[in-house]
């Protein structure tokens, strides 16, 4: 299954998200899931008494999250038959999770971990090889498909990073690797941003990254069940392709059965202790290539620029594009 925030192309200011699930493996064609709640309660009124889904309006993936239910429950109004199915050509899509409570980025690939630390001359620590790492990022600068990404003040090398994120969609707390994916609700496309320049200055002092980092992150285009991938699974990770291009030009080809660390043991290190909340995010941290910093130099010869479109591509999880623009004035 696959859901997205949508909405029209077209709508007016202010028109707020819709929830819908794709009809079709390539994405095409959409069901408005409010609307198929509708028309199944109708059919069989005893349907809102005898669950919780049907009970009150399908709105965002958020509000379902909130009132206690999974994801997958929502594949229960795919019995619906749509009298028009949305076409994607016209439609607008939102980050999958408007309002996430939290996003731990992980340092999952060991191709992309050892590059950096090469750069400084020096070999991959052996706590990386015993511990997932992660740093939390900032949830208020959330960015949808399509919306622009600009360099943040004092900085002139801005750079994308290509990753995979995984939504917590139930409570957990101490669940340990072997369990841990049971607490995923589903995949997503994460382009983790970073301004090169702050974030070298701010390491000197080992702590962060903060600035480098905080100004935005992108999600989407829609979020994928586990299901969806199960025949893909090797390793660690799932045996699907990543890329990233710039205008056009493939710059970063990856694989996510290349990680290192798996979901699951990026849930226990994440979950030890502390509570995971629905819909927070997990990211991989960056698949080996899948940076300027790593490949600058061989492939484009510079960090990014205004007028640059930067795509980001997982097979079966789609693409995630957007334009860079000039840092705005207010």
């Amino acid at each position: 299954m696959r859901i997205a925030h949508i909405r029209q192309l077209g709508a007016p200011a202010g028109t707020g998200w819709r929830l819908a699930a794709a009809l079709d493996a390539d994405g095409s064609r959409w069901l408005d899931l409010e609307a198929a709640r509708r028309a199944l309660v109708a059919a069989k009124p005893a349907r809102a008494h005898n669950s919780a889904l049907f009970r009150q309006p399908i709105t965002t993936l958020d509000a379902h999250l909130a009132a206690g239910l999974r994801v997958d429950a929502l594949g229960d109004l795919l019995e619906a038959e749509p009298d028009e199915p949305m076409d994607a050509s016209d439609l607008q899509f939102g980050p999958p999770i408007l309002a996430p409570p939290s996003l731990r980025d992980f340092y999952a690939f060991e191709q992309h971990v050892g590059t950096m630390w090469k750069r400084r001359d020096m070999e991959i620590p052996e706590a990386w090889y015993r511990l997932p790492i992660f740093y939390f990022s900032n949830v208020s600068e959330m960015r949808g498909p399509g919306d622009p990404v600009w360099a943040p003040r004092g900085s002139s090398e801005l750079d994308y990073e290509l990753e995979v994120a995984a939504l917590v969609d139930t409570p957990a707390r101490n669940l340990d690797a072997r369990r841990g994916t049971d607490a995923i609700g589903g995949y997503l496309i994460l382009n983790d941003w970073s301004a090169r320049d702050l974030q070298r200055e701010e390491t000197t002092v080992r702590l962060g990254p903060a600035k480098g980092k905080d100004f935005a992150t992108s999600i989407g285009p829609w979020l994928v069940t586990p299901d969806e991938l199960t025949d893909a699974r090797r390793d660690k990770g799932y045996d699907l392709a990543m890329t990233a291009t710039v205008n056009g030009q493939e710059l970063s080809r990856g694989s996510w059965a290349s990680a290192h660390f798996g979901f699951g043991e990026m849930v226990e290190r994440a979950s030890a202790d502390v509570r995971l909340r629905p819909g927070d995010l997990l990211g991989s941290g960056t698949v080996g290539s899948g940076c300027l910093l790593e490949i600058r130099d061989e492939r484009l010869g510079r960090y990014l620029e205004p007028g640059d479109t930067v795509t980001l591509a997982v097979e079966r999880l789609g693409e995630l594009s957007a334009p860079v623009v000039e840092r705005p004035v207010a």
